[in-house]
């Protein structure tokens, strides 16, 4: 079998998109390997997909992390057994690259957002100009690039006049466990869920608002806001909570395995997403969460982003929120919680776009680029 490596910054446990390729390759033929770091919480994982490799790092934030790893994982790309590499985002690149050059092995990269448009980098004059030049470097030399949505696909096809494979990240389809009940997970079953979860709960993505968004006096009632996951705004948001009194209105929950999460994501009343559009990444952002509360059967309230909006309209799966005030967000949320037929409309329609919206369709293009890497 051919063994190919996907890189990625993370600890692997958390990247459903990773881990969904390497069951694709896996099913192609390919012996897939995972490298990513090892994080301070990194919970042991060991999926019958792909072998798994964590690289223990003395930084954890920063430049230098960021230099330490690509230090890292470029001498074990060096010497490992490879016959495909596949860098996953701007930040595995560089060592992806070399390594693949060093060793004329073919290269293959997905890039799952907007990089330099993230509001970490767009904001910040010296990373900016880090992370555009390794990238206006570095892009126009790879042959075969996929990304997560049309939007950021055209982006980058303006810049570098290369075309992209779009790969958007669905769950693989599922009927909803309705077996598992909000008892069963400690919920309250006397009130609605609305549910905020992801791995990348970070700055600009609507999530202080959402919480404003529950104060007393903006009239949510009998509802509790769910957000799981994790992110660089997570101790801030827990000290909003804390400060505004609103401990019995937010509930936080770590992040957990994929399986665990979509029986949470099935319970809820709401899924939210509510990226703004401060910075090109999010502006046209496609977040995984979307997708998910349609596979699992739960109308979503989501920002006015085209990505998000195409999606909503076409499908008739949510409402949509004209602006992050929290009072506007608090009004959608009455509106779609005093409604329960339209809720179950909402509902029905998700179920219906889950036929369509998945992994399995979406995957066909990833097995029509790297049948040919196997010849």
């Amino acid at each position: 079998m051919k063994r190919v490596i996907f890189t990625v910054t993370n600890d692997v446990f958390t990247d459903q998109r990773v881990n969904k390729m390497a069951q694709t390759l896996k099913s192609l033929g390919f012996e897939p390997l995972i490298v990513g770091v090892k994080l301070r919480d990194s919970l042991p994982f060991s999926p019958e997909w792909a072998a798994i490799k964590r690289i223990s790092l003395l930084f954890h934030k920063g430049f230098l992390f960021y230099a330490e790893y690509n230090l890292k994982l470029f001498f074990f790309l060096l010497f490992a057994k490879a016959d495909l590499i596949v860098a996953n985002d701007l930040d595995t690149l560089l060592a992806a690259h070399l390594a693949a050059k060093i060793r004329r092995k073919p290269m293959v990269y997905d890039t799952h957002e907007y990089f330099t448009g993230s509001p970490e980098i767009a904001h910040r004059p010296f990373r900016r100009w880090f992370w555009k030049g390794l990238e206006d470097l570095l892009f126009p030399r790879q042959k075969t690039i996929f990304t997560v949505n049309q939007s950021i696909a055209q982006l980058y096809e303006k810049k570098f006049g290369k075309k992209l494979h779009v790969v958007r990240n669905m769950p693989r389809y599922r009927l909803p466990d309705q077996r598992i009940t909000r008892k069963d997970l400690g919920l309250p079953e006397d009130k609605h869920i609305i549910l905020l979860q992801g791995s990348g709960i970070n700055v600009d993505r609507g999530t202080e608002e959402l919480i404003m968004a529950m104060r007393p006096e903006y009239g949510i009632e009998n509802a509790l806001l769910l957000i799981i996951g994790g992110g660089n705004v997570i101790g801030q948001l827990k000290r909003q909570v804390n400060g505004e009194n609103l401990g019995e209105r937010v509930l936080f929950l770590p992040k957990m395995p994929y399986e665990q999460l979509m029986q949470y994501t099935s319970l809820a009343t709401i899924g939210v997403s509510l990226d703004k559009p401060d910075s090109l990444n999010y502006l046209f952002s496609l977040p995984n969460k979307l997708f998910d509360c349609i596979m699992a059967g739960t109308p979503v309230l989501v920002s006015d982003l085209s990505e998000l909006r195409r999606i909503v309209d076409k499908y008739q799966v949510g409402k949509i929120s004209k602006n992050h005030d929290p009072v506007q967000i608090a009004n959608c949320i009455k509106e779609m919680l005093k409604d329960p037929d339209q809720l179950s409309h909402w509902k029905s329609n998700c179920l219906q776009a889950a036929i369509e919206l998945n992994w399995e369709k979406e995957e066909m293009i990833i097995r029509g680029v790297y049948e040919g890497y196997l010849g």
